[in-house]
């Protein structure tokens, strides 16, 4: 999913470097009447559903814009939102139907046509668009978005589509639309709360590029304004037809290059909700003393690993990245320089998801220096320098330079921590395949089942494959999942689909972490759902 997202290990003992505060932007102070300060980052794209799938930009989406189906901000389960019925007979086939009188902010009707349309847009290859893989499963989806000429990840040019138009979708009426699958998905109803299926309004086809300055949604706000690398402003949409109406009036984010710049704003009471906690405020708990009962913890979907450009032929061997997984003494680093705020991965899922399974990463999760510089041997060795790459502006440098220490010193690579200025820019990297070395990947459940953590990370050519991973015997363990007759034994597919990711390893499994998160005083209630997302119509303030 997309979906977005910190000190130094030395020798034995791990020494905690605390950095000092930059200044953040957006610096007015919290208070306006009616108005919620957040936390934020520039989002990698221009704020469009289809090719948003990083969690600045969803987050905006996802108050802008509602779907067919919305996850509930209590337990994450899927519930219909603008859908009045998703039937199916075989999980192939599939006719919807949508809630009439709901208009876009620009007071146009939304349709079905909205629908469609917005997903021909998506999945058609020449736009370009990150979320197009999620149509995959669309019957006429290869017509529309055919694969480069040489099957390699990279910057090629597949040839021109001879149509905009996926077969697999056909409007109806105003208010109908089916869905032909190629094959069964089971969890088809589930995904659908996924940003990429959102409606667009008439105007984003008529102008994208003038769409891409004033977005325009269906959601609880509208888009009122945006200082690019300062803040965006939403304001509450009083045609909103859903049941979750907003109490608020709206919502200011606010750009931070650092994250301890936003926290400390949180404690002087100039923001009003932070997404997570620095590292420098949970050492020695410091976060629990500084906001008390306006600290919060709940059980996460968010998973952090370091990925491996498996397009570079430094990396291909498998061996290697079980030695460098091997090398890394989770534990430590998570006690250490999370004081205990996250949990040692032993798989590619976190516990809160429907069909996680332990210990799927089996020994390659495992800290064990001395099998892991045995398996470097097999491998050959690394010649050169490893490079460890993250964004410098979401609070990751202390952890990724205990893993590059870790590196250093359990398998003898001269390993260089080189951090990119902004997240956009490390995410125009990974998307352009220019990694030389490891990266981070962070990842947050886009939907509550375990396939969210598989098919959009490590299938061949999906949407957030920034590996050039491909393994044909996974992609075969997902479709056998995809058909199963129900979503029960799907689940149990996927689980035996990502054992299969334990011998490849393209990505080195950290951590998974609980939300912490963190609101000002004038905020008397906000659920926070799993995936570290604040649905603002849930908020309420103090009097």
């Amino acid at each position: 999913m997309r979906k977005g997202r910190l000190a130094a290990l030395v020798a034995a003992p791990m020494a905690v470097a605390v950095f000092a505060s930059a200044c953040g932007g957006g610096g007015s102070a919290s208070g306006e009447d009616g108005i919620v300060t957040l936390d934020w980052n520039e989002p990698e794209n221009p704020l469009v559903p289809g090719n948003t799938t990083e969690e600045n930009g969803s987050f905006i989406i996802d108050a802008m814009f509602t779907g067919l189906v919305k996850y509930s901000a209590k337990d994450f389960k899927p519930e219909n939102a603008m859908a009045e019925s998703i039937e199916t007979t075989d999980n192939t086939n599939f006719t919807i139907k949508i809630k009439p009188d709901w208009t876009f902010h620009d007071g146009t009707p939304v349709k079905a046509k909205n629908f469609v349309d917005a997903w021909n847009y998506t999945a058609y290859g020449p736009n370009g668009f990150q979320g197009a893989s999620f149509f995959e499963q669309i019957e006429g989806y290869e017509v529309v978005h055919p694969e480069d000429p040489d099957g390699e990840a990279g910057p090629q040019d597949p040839p021109t589509p001879p149509t905009k138009e996926m077969s697999g979708l056909k409007v109806v009426d105003d208010h109908t639309f089916t869905v032909k699958l190629k094959n069964a998905f089971t969890i088809f109803p589930v995904v659908l709360g996924y940003s990429a299926y959102k409606p667009l309004p008439d105007v984003f086809f008529a102008d994208p590029k003038g769409f891409e300055q004033k977005p325009v949604g269906n959601g609880p706000f509208m888009f009122q304004d945006r200082v690019p690398n300062q803040e965006l402003n939403l304001v509450t949409y009083d045609q909103y037809k859903g049941t979750d109406k907003p109490e608020i009036k709206g919502a200011k984010f606010k750009v931070y290059d650092q994250l301890d710049a936003a926290y400390q704003d949180l404690v002087s009471g100039h923001l009003d909700f932070l997404r997570t906690i620095p590292v420098s405020a949970l050492v020695g708990d410091k976060w629990k003393q500084d906001l008390g009962e306006r600290g919060k913890e709940k059980p996460g979907l968010l998973t952090q690993n370091m990925g491996f450009p498996i397009y570079d032929e430094k990396f291909k061997n498998p061996l290697l990245r079980k030695a460098i997984s091997m090398s890394i003494d989770r534990k430590t680093i998570t006690e250490q320089v999370f004081a205990g705020g996250r949990d040692p991965a032993d798989g590619f899922a976190t516990p809160a998801v429907e069909g996680y399974t332990p210990a799927q990463c089996g020994e390659a999760c495992e800290f064990n220096p001395v099998k892991a510089k045995e398996y470097l041997a097999q491998a050959g060795g690394f010649q050169g320098q490893l490079t460890v790459e993250t964004n410098g502006d979401g609070g990751h440098n202390e952890w990724s330079e205990a893993v590059a220490a870790n590196i250093r010193q359990n398998l003898g690579i001269d390993v260089v921590f080189t951090p990119v200025p902004s997240f956009g820019e490390f995410r125009q990297k990974a998307n352009s395949f220019q990694f030389k070395g490891m990266f981070r990947t962070g990842w947050k459940a886009d939907y509550p089942n375990l396939e969210t953590f598989l098919t959009q990370l490590y299938r061949t050519g999906a949407s957030s494959n920034d590996y050039g991973y491909s393994n044909p015997a996974f992609d075969a363990a997902l479709d056998k999942a995809n058909v199963a007759p129900t979503i029960e034994e799907a689940t149990k597919s996927y689980v035996e689909a990502e054992k299969l990711l334990a011998d490849d390893l393209p990505v080195v499994p950290l951590w998974t972490q609980p939300i912490q998160y963190g609101f000002s005083e004038r905020i008397r209630e906000g659920e926070v759902v799993p995936n570290r997302e604040l649905d603002l119509t849930t908020v309420r303030l103090n009097p």
